[in-house]
């Protein structure tokens, strides 16, 4: 069914649920306060079944099923009033209203109010109402008030607009008798709590609208407690607080940016300019973690500071928050589209669950009667439940490029004693004069270096000889344990394209502490590059170990080419 590493139990999975929806359609909540959680969900249709649906899940179990009539935009869980048991109201958005359901049945709908509608536009619908220009000259006015006008045209004139030939009459017919509206419509919808912080606390409704505006709505009379105006539509918002008190509001708009608002701002504070435009936003902590179009999760102080960021491999579909009070654990959930939600703390990568097709909407929470639940929908409606193993364990693991994390470890520098100060004091009145001293002593090894290497060349003990015509190499090992030993030479030619010939390799060594079976080896042609092995056997004599010497000789020269001194071990026993 699908693939992850180790951490989650797989609890359901349903192929034709055919639940397609999205992480602001889908809510995991206590409807009946019981507490036994249960999974509320829009159904947003498809071919076979194009109506919207809502879908209550209990366990496995489809339970509740109604008809919506317009797509929604959005889904959540509030609390109303302080009557027990505690049983939270669930509020859809879709278009211009807001449908409020009380015990899965409906209880209120409130309708956003009409935006202001142009006065030159009213004025041109009364004309033509009243016969005194005819269509094109209707649309010839509407046009030039859509190119300079302040206001907007509303949306029965923008469908005029793109009406042609004969069919603007039948239009202006239809429609010139009633009232030029403009209507706006909800784009995201959040909660905010209005005195208290407290998990099943009384909440607002928050909204935002297609116009650029965010609305608070009181949870009793459902009138407009407060509107914020913002420089673009908002997609995506997350907030903190209390209404009555103080609260934070992070709004990621349709123009790319992230805005703030507080109580009683005049107008939004624009904190963060991005790069693409965002496709998820949550606050985890203090910080703002953003998912971007361009394949990126970034993360960001509430004054718009970067603290990382980390590409993923594929295009974001969806984020949610995982929260684990228990173990003290804020991460966020990330959608991709190669059929992979991952699990991030700040830019560590925790966890990885693999699925048969894209996830669209994902939510981690309380189900049934179970804490720690992951719940999912892929693109092809299919619904997964998984569950966190109680003995999972979440390793910090630094995927992103860029120094590891033990570099960001205050060391434990001691206090500076008063030894250090007096050193720091001399050196800072005497640093030319030991300046001096250290060059003139660097000077003086170079030069005992410079005399050792060049004695070595002259009496050729080096292991390397590069002598005009000639450059050699050679190396020794010693096998066995005694009293007989094997004698290996490595001799290698390392000129570039120059032949060697009429070499031999001759040892000198005591006569009363070994015997050599060949104490003069010839040596064939020697082609420049490979290693060619030369072997000897040695027999121990003696009880003391000592040193063979190793010259390579050349025909006609009475200096050897190279010299090698072979420490031979202290092996077991004495050749008789």
């Amino acid at each position: 069914m699908s693939g992850d590493d180790g951490k989650w139990l797989d609890a359901h999975y349903d192929p034709l649920a055919g639940l397609r929806t999205f992480t602001s359609c889908m809510a995991l909540t206590d409807l009946s306060g019981d507490g036994d959680a249960r999974l509320v969900a829009f159904d947003l249709g498809g071919a076979s079944a194009p109506a919207v649906r809502l879908k209550v899940y209990r366990g496995t179990a489809l339970s509740v099923e109604s008809v919506l009539v317009d797509l929604p935009c959005g889904l959540v869980a509030l609390f109303m009033d302080l009557h027990e048991p505690r049983v939270p109201a669930v509020a859809v958005a879709s278009g211009s209203c807001v449908y409020v359901y009380k015990n899965l049945r409906p209880y209120f709908m409130f309708t956003l109010p009409g935006l202001e509608v142009n006065a030159s536009e009213q004025d041109a619908w009364q004309q033509a109402r009243e016969g005194h220009i005819d269509p094109p000259a209707l649309k010839e006015m509407l046009e030039s008030l859509r190119n300079k006008a302040d206001v907007p045209l509303s949306a029965r004139s923008l469908r005029f607009l793109s009406v042609d030939g004969d069919d603007l009459e039948d239009f202006v017919r239809l429609h010139k008798q009633q009232p030029v509206k403009r209507q706006t419509v909800i784009t995201c919808m959040s909660t905010l709590k209005k005195s208290t912080a407290d998990e099943d606390g009384v909440s607002c409704l928050l909204i935002g609208t297609e116009s650029g505006h965010l609305c608070v709505l009181d949870h009793e009379a459902f009138v407009i407690l407060a509107k914020m105006s913002l420089p673009a539509p908002p997609t995506a918002m997350d907030v903190t607080g209390q209404f009555d008190v103080e609260f934070r509001i992070t709004v990621a708009c349709r123009d790319g940016n992230i805005y703030i608002l507080r109580r009683d701002s005049e107008k939004a504070k624009c904190c963060v300019e991005l790069t693409s435009h965002p496709v998820g936003l949550l606050r985890v902590g203090k910080n703002v973690v953003v998912g971007t179009a361009d394949h990126n999760l970034q993360a960001f102080t509430q004054k718009g500071k970067k603290l990382w960021k980390v590409a993923l491999p594929a295009a974001i579909r969806t984020m949610a928050p995982m929260e684990l009070p228990a173990r003290g654990l804020q991460a966020v959930l990330v959608a991709l589209a190669n059929c992979e939600v991952q699990l991030y703390r700040d830019k560590n990568l925790l966890s990885t669950v693999r699925t048969p097709a894209a996830v669209s909407a994902v939510r981690f929470g309380r189900y049934g009667r179970e804490d720690s639940a992951l719940v999912m929908s892929t693109e092809g409606g299919a619904l997964m439940v998984k569950i966190l193993k109680r003995t999972a364990e979440f390793q910090e693991r630094d995927g992103a490029p860029g120094p590891p994390a033990a570099q960001g470890v205050r060391l434990n520098v001691p206090k500076k004693t008063k030894l250090y100060v007096d050193q720091t004091l001399r050196e800072r009145e005497h640093g030319a004069a030991m300046h001096r001293a250290f060059q003139m002593d660097l000077a003086r090894l170079r030069l005992a270096a410079a005399r050792a290497y060049a004695r070595a060349l002259e009496s050729s003990l080096a292991p390397v000889s590069s002598g005009p015509g000639r450059s050699l190499k050679i190396t020794a090992a010693v096998r066995g344990l005694g009293p007989s030993l094997e004698l290996t030479l490595g001799l290698q030619n390392t000129a570039a394209r120059r032949p060697l010939r009429d070499l031999s390799v001759s040892f000198l060594y005591d006569a009363a502490s070994y015997r050599l079976r060949e104490p003069l080896l010839k040596i064939p042609l020697l082609l420049p590059g490979p290693v060619y092995p030369l072997r000897t056997l040695v027999e121990r004599l003696g009880d003391v170990p000592d040193v063979i010497k190793v010259f390579v000789l050349a025909g006609g020269r009475g200096a050897p080419l190279l010299t090698a001194h072979v420490n031979m071990p202290a092996g077991e026993g004495v050749a008789r």
